[in-house]
Formats: C-alpha cells, structure tokens, sequence
C-alpha cells in the first residue's frame, strides 16, 4: 500500500493533535494536583489560599508551550474549585480569571520583559515580577473574588480580605515557581564539576540548616520576634554570586518549602497572629527575596558574561576573529612549558598572504580585508582544535601545531596552500609557508619564531628568483 503526501499530512497533523490533547491534559492534571495542595493552605476562604503554585505553572507553561495550552489552565482551575466550594458558574467564572491571569502575564511578559528569557537580565526580572507578580495577578483576584460574592459564597464585607490573599499569593506563586519551571525546563543540563558540586551541597546544607533555625523552631520554640529571617540573606547572595539563575531559583524554592512548612506549624518570626496573616507575612518576605536574589543573579550573570567578551576581545583579532599577538605569545610559552613536562616537540608555521597590496591597489581595501578573512577562515576551519591560528601582524599569519615535527608541519602546509587554491572566490589568492620545530629551530619564543620568519622569506625570495610559485612539496624551502 503506498501512502500519499495528503494521507502523510492528515497522519503527521493526527499526531500533533494528539500530542497536544496529552500536553493539556497533563497540565491541567498538574494544575489540579498543585491547586490542591496549594487550598489545603487556605484559612481566609477555602478557594482563598496566600501559597498558589499552579499561577507560576501556568505562567511557565504558556511561555514555553504558547498559548495554544490555555486550555488544560482552565480545565484544572474549574476543577479544583469545583471541587473546593462554589457551584459551576462560579467555578466557570474563576477558571475564567485564572486562565486570564496567565494570558495577560504571558503577554505581558513576552511584550516587555523578554518572555522565557526574562531572568537573563536584572531589569527584565523586576519587569517580570510587577508584570507577572503584580498586574496579572490582579486579574484572577478580581475574578475570583467577585464570582464568589455574586454567588453567595463569599460576604462583600470580606472583599478586600480575601482578595489580598488570592492576589499575594498568586504573585508569590509566579515570582517563585514559574523562574525555577522556566529556567530548568529551557536547560536541564547540569554543568557542575565535582568542586561546584561539593559547593552547591554544602551551600544548600546550610540554607536548609539555617532554615531549620529560623522556620521550625530548631533553637527557638513558638514565635519571636527577632529578625531571624535575615539569617537566610547570605546564603540567597552565595548561590546568586557564585551560581546562575537555575541554581538561584532551585534554592529560593527550597528554602519558601521550609518557611512555610514552619509558619503553618507555628514557628518562625512570622508565626504572629492567625494562620492566614502568618502566611501573608511569610510570603511577601519570601516575594521580595526572590525577586531581589534573582535580580542579582541576573547581574551577576551579565557582568561574567561581559567580562568573558572583555577577554576575549583582549586575545582575538578584530578583523578575522583568530587569536591575536598577545594570545599567540601566551600559546608559545604554554607549548615550550609543555615540552618541558613531556618532551613532544612543537611546531610554528608563519603564513604571508602573497601580493596583498597588489589586491588593495587594483581591488580596493575592502577587498584587501576580505582577502585576509579568506585565509583566516581556511585556518579556522581546516586545522585541528587543538591548533592555534593567530593573526601575527599585517598580512602574517601563524599557525601553532602541537605534537607536530618537520613532517607534519609540512602536511600542513601542503593542505592550507591546497584549500586556497580551490578556493574560487576572485581574486585568487595564494600564501607563502615557513616553518619552525621546537627546539631543533629554536629554544626560545622569539629564537623559533626568527626561524620560521627566516624560512618564510627564503621561500618567498627563491619563488621571486624562479618567477613561479613555489611548489607545496618543495621541501628545500623549508629551514628543516
């Protein structure tokens, strides 16, 4: 039987669809499951709750997945209320403000604060907190709170109430859990040497310990007013510092489990009070600490990022983007170091692109820089990753080949001068080649690269004399 595009198409489109029915379904399984953990922890309002994570996963969901999931939002939040107090309609009608919520926070946030990439810059994290944390969060409260007053569940005496609840604990939810969905999700790959590890271990050991202290009662029983929570601050600037965002967002996560979990019990500086004015205490702490730890981690991500372009820059050619001198130098030393520990020789190939100012007077410098990009992408390209290709000055170029002798060097150059003549772009170009082998040509950095430059300018001086160029395997041009 042989299948045509048209019934490939319905087969491929049938699969997509299904795809995305097991995606919504899903996330309005998650969405249900954490909107009951989540009202289990509602005091002022059984569908009011100050701790929400289903805002965050909503909110995560939507920019990773697109709109096209606001669906399994609405499913899940009309069956979670559903299933809490409340009849249909108004079930209907804060189904219809949670899933409003995510939209407007996922719009907002993809307009303004640079969607899922939103916790790569400090200033898009706070745009993302008063979009997401804030304005968005406003929508369900709203929603929510005015469905239950028209339909006898909720006194329009306690509005305010119980709308600060729902709209805190929204926020907290989007500010806490949607950056550790985003950030995790978008890159799962952990890069963590064993010294990192041990780092990460021992700082999340101690956040834990810490919050043992001042949430659970671990040294103090009952509530105190001391301000204890501070204790947490050096360990939130630890991860932002010395780790990313992920990392960052993990240990905010980790340490709002265990400050709730203590609240709720009665311990801790937020303790005060009934359970609800406990939680509202506790969560705009833990909503300001994250916004703020995430922030710093931002910064601290983008000052590491500058500094790596700053040194980079400080070694690469701006022209052709190969090393430059200063990286060449460094490159030299660490070879002859080398040599030292295992005694392998090295060798340097110094390149001289022919006739370059015969290309700028006839073609223009434009042209004349193309030229040396031309070369440089050859270098690039067809030589090891071990090797160093670098812009020695001008029209000079070197190559340095480690674990290379006469022989090899040779190869080499035999393969560079071939990709340029098959290169096809006008004009054509051609090279000369000297080389140099450690430390039969040389025991220092300027002793060997002397040597190279000398077999340079025989070669170029001999190809002068013969009026042709030089053949590739001409081996009496090379100081071997």
């Amino acid at each position: 039987m042989i299948e045509t595009g048209e019934d490939s198409a319905k087969g491929d489109s049938l699969d997509e669809r299904r795809k995305n029915l097991v995606t919504i379904g899903g996330l309005a399984v998650i969405y249900f499951v954490a909107g009951k953990l989540g009202l289990s922890m509602a005091f002022v309002h059984p569908s009011s709750t100050a701790v929400w994570p289903p805002t965050g996963i909503a909110l995560a969901a939507l920019l990773l997945l697109g709109y096209r999931v606001w669906s399994g939002i609405f499913l899940g939040a009309f069956l979670v209320n559903l299933t809490t107090a409340g009849t249909i309609l108004t079930s209907l009608g804060i189904a219809t403000g949670n899933t409003l919520e995510a939209l407007v926070g996922a719009y907002l946030v993809t307009r303004f604060a640079n969607g899922r990439h939103a916790f790569e810059r400090g200033t898009d994290t706070f745009k993302f907190a008063i979009l997401a944390g804030t304005v968005s969060t406003a929508v369900a409260a709203t929603f929510g709170v005015t469905s239950l007053s028209l339909g006898g569940f909720a006194p329009w005496a306690d509005f305010r109430d119980i709308w600060l609840t729902w709209w805190l604990g929204d926020g907290v939810g989007a500010i806490i859990v949607a950056p550790l969905l985003i950030l995790w999700l978008s890159n799962f790959h952990l890069r963590w040497r064993w010294t990192r590890l041990g780092e990460i271990l021992a700082l999340v050991a101690g956040l834990l310990l810490v919050g043992e202290i001042v949430f659970c009662g671990l040294l103090f029983r009952g509530p105190r007013n001391y301000p204890l929570e501070y204790l947490c601050v050096p360990f939130l600037v630890w991860v932002a510092l010395r780790f990313g965002q992920r990392e960052t967002a993990l240990v905010t996560v980790l340490l709002s489990g265990v400050a709730v979990w203590g609240t709720l019990h009665g311990f801790g500086p937020f303790a005060i009070g009934t359970k609800n004015e406990s939680l509202l205490l506790l969560q705009s702490f833990m909503g300001i600490a994250a916004v703020m730890t995430m922030a710093l981690a931002a910064m601290a991500a983008e000052r590491r990022h500058v500094e790596e372009l700053v040194r980079n820059l400080a070694v690469t050619d701006a022209l052709t983007g190969l090393a430059n001198y200063r990286k060449l130098v460094d490159v030299l030393d660490t070879e002859i170091r080398r040599y030292g520990r295992t005694a392998r020789t090295f060798a340097v190939l110094l390149i001289d692109l022919d006739g370059l100012k015969k290309i700028n007077d006839r073609h223009g410098h434009l042209t004349g820089s193309r030229a040396l990009c031309r070369l440089a992408d050859i270098l690039r390209i067809h030589c090891r990753d071990i090797d160093t290709a670098a812009r020695y000055g001008g029209d000079e170029f070197a190559l340095v080949i480690p674990e290379a002798g006469p022989n090899e060097a040779l190869q080499v150059a035999q393969r560079i001068r071939e990709r340029l003549a098959q290169d096809l772009e006008a004009p054509a170009i051609s090279a000369s080649i000297g080389a140099a082998v450690y430390p039969s040509e040389g025991e220092t950095r300027d002793a060997l690269l002397g040597a190279a430059d000398q077999a340079l300018y025989e070669m170029k001086r001999q190809s002068r004399q013969e009026k042709r160029p030089a053949s590739p395997d001409q081996k009496s041009l090379w100081n071997f």
